[in-house]
């Protein structure tokens, strides 16, 4: 598939999908007491959940994905605009602090910096715009592109996903709608079918409840199978703040029964890196030793402590 020949649909198409449509019982929601819309607001909130649970195989089937390319030493991008962009630009300004991953997680946005706080969504309709933006990445086949769109048919990131195919990238779709062309233009397609909004077309409230649930999913899947957690401890965090520095030691403590004082000190002679601490603890070893033992284990506690009794 070449760049940009996946084409806008048109837009007239957007009339049918239900994330545009009307509900007839909210017809008069603007003269409802505050307390009945926020019911209704649960009540929708609950639907996403389920919306989510349906798509428990097609989201175990993306999150496999990419798993395996950032495993190959690919990279994770995503590609979107508007709410859905926005929140896969959070999520991946996330993995860095969280999980110790930076310049591997990374969002193309259209409208770029700008637009996530003051809202340009004209920049959406730019297809050869979002087919640039992705080229630009110098992509490969070992990384993996996820486009997120709402309706599913939004022009920017159907060129992104086209641009991202033809480089021999994988490519996600991830639409709230059912056979959208970014779905078929893409190699997995992971629909999350979420229905008509409480404010017709306000796709930033249950469809982006729903993106929000499962690019953190995804994601976080993803650093599991990485080996930047031990259990579920956050192990390779940034620690550089005082918050961060605290999680670092709870986690050297939890993974080894040590006290804080003995957490503190691991983490100290370890330069401040909470995997090393633990594998020197409960390997036994000195702190650079352990630092040999997770560099031969691709960075995975676990098999870093395994290691501690085997030849090099």
């Amino acid at each position: 598939m070449a760049a940009g020949s996946v084409g806008d649909p048109d837009p007239a198409s957007l009339d049918t999908l239900p994330t545009e449509a009307a509900r007839p019982e909210l017809a008069d929601l603007d003269t409802w007491p505050t307390s009945d819309i926020v019911a209704a607001f649960f009540t929708d909130q609950a639907d996403v959940i389920d919306a989510v649970r349906v798509a428990h195989a097609q989201i175990s089937a993306a999150a496999d994905v990419v798993a395996a390319q950032l495993v190959a030493g690919g990279r994770l991008i995503y590609v979107g605009a508007g709410t859905g962009g926005r929140i896969a630009a959070l999520d991946a300004a996330e993995v860095g602090p969280s999980f110790g991953l930076r310049g591997r997680v990374l969002a193309v946005f259209a409208g770029g910096v700008d637009a996530m706080a003051d809202g340009r969504e004209f920049y959406e309709d730019d297809e050869k715009q979002g087919a640039r933006e992705v080229d630009a990445l110098g992509l490969t086949a070992n990384d993996v592109v996820v486009g997120v769109s709402a309706s599913g048919r939004t022009p920017y990131v159907l060129g992104g996903i086209a641009a991202a195919r033809a480089a021999g990238a994988h490519t996600i779709g991830f639409a709230c709608t059912p056979g959208s062309p970014l779905a078929r233009g893409s190699d997995v397609a992971l629909e999350v079918l979420t229905g008509a909004e409480l404010i017709a077309g306000s796709t930033r409230l249950k469809a982006g409840a729903a993106q929000k649930i499962v690019l953190n999913l995804v994601s976080t899947i993803a650093m599991v199978r990485l080996g930047r957690t031990y259990g579920n401890l956050m192990v390779d965090l940034s620690a550089d703040n005082g918050k961060l520095r605290r999680r670092a030691l709870r986690a050297v403590a939890a993974a080894t029964g040590i006290n804080d004082a003995a957490a503190a000190a691991a983490l100290d002679a370890a330069g401040g890196d909470a995997k090393a601490a633990i594998v020197a603890e409960l390997a036994g070893v000195s702190s650079e030793r352990a630092g040999e033992l997770l560099a031969r284990a691709a960075g995975r506690t676990r098999l870093a402590i395994a290691l501690a009794d085997t030849p090099d």
